[in-house]
């Protein structure tokens, strides 16, 4: 396992770090199925969009390091993004089985993570161009870290593209705050 996840690391470092949609785009709709604490659900955009700001997290794979201290990351401070008025999503190209585990057990309960399928990888520009073995596993499609800050309008006022988990939570909510503090004063 040591060995698929710094293979893994590796090859995140090789990765651009600016592969992704320029804020001012507007964000692609989409309707997948996901989990929140277990619970399998279906997460549509444009709804979550209706109750305010989207928090749009990409992460490789579940159950690897830093994915697994992102949610982490993002779990601790979920709070502050609620107060802040955004909704937290995290999106990866493993299936619903896996998140409905990787939502337990490492966000703790506290945000949806759902499943992107290949037009929502494309439509956001995370596909890395390779399939990577993880954990022994069948070669599968892994998405780049990217977070993304949607307003409720579906622009995107926000986007942070970086291998390395840290400044993805921190960037997304001083935008979130940011949105807030201009629209609701």
């Amino acid at each position: 396992m040591r060995i698929a996840i710094a293979a893994l690391a590796a090859f995140m470092l090789a990765v651009p770090a600016d592969a992704a949609l320029d804020t001012g785009a507007h964000a692609p709709d989409f309707t997948t199925r996901g989990a929140i604490a277990g619970k399998v659900v279906t997460i549509h955009l444009a709804d979550q969009l209706k109750k305010g700001p989207v928090v749009l997290y990409f992460f490789p794979a579940a159950f690897t390091s830093g994915c697994n201290a992102e949610a982490h990351a993002f779990a601790e401070r979920v709070d502050d993004f609620t107060a802040a008025g955004a909704t937290v999503i995290g999106m990866s190209a493993d299936t619903v089985e896996t998140l409905a585990k990787f939502s337990t057990q490492k966000c703790a309960g506290k945000f949806a993570v759902a499943s992107a399928g290949p037009r929502v990888v494309a439509g956001y520009d995370v596909d890395i161009g390779k399939k990577v073995s993880i954990n022994g596993s069948a070669p599968r499609q892994i998405t780049s870290r990217t977070s993304y800050v949607i307003a409720p309008d579906g622009k995107i006022i926000y986007a942070h593209s970086d291998s390395a988990p840290e400044g993805h939570i921190s960037g997304t909510l001083a935008a979130v705050k940011a949105w807030r503090a201009t629209h609701h004063g």
